[in-house]
């Protein structure tokens, strides 16, 4: 049984005991968070109806607070000397899916 989740404007593909990286939630480690549920694959029935998606809930557990690569963006315009460097690092949450209750 596997899910598809949305987190932090993407969408994962989740089963019981994966440890995936979302956006930042702030949420200390150890606590519990519900993602929202987009489509329940059941061996080889797949729900995909919003009703029923409304009663399905996928609990993870927060593992780890992190940070992702940094990204470097330039800006540069010829003949002018204008040149600008910034650094960006996203902030991930690390979280372990612990169930996938189903609405029946």
């Amino acid at each position: 049984m596997y899910a598809i989740v949305r987190a932090g404007g993407r969408q994962h593909k989740v089963a019981v005991g994966d440890v995936l990286e979302i956006d930042r939630v702030d949420v200390k480690p150890g606590d519990s968070v519900e993602l929202a549920t987009i489509l329940v694959v059941d061996g080889e029935a797949v729900t995909s109806d919003p009703w029923v998606l409304a009663g399905v809930k996928v609990h993870a557990e927060v593992v780890d607070h992190t940070k992702g690569e940094k990204i470097t963006i330039l800006r540069y315009k010829n003949k002018t000397g204008y040149r600008r460097r910034q650094g960006h690092r996203q902030r991930h949450t690390a979280v372990r899916i612990t169930s996938i209750d189903s609405a029946k």
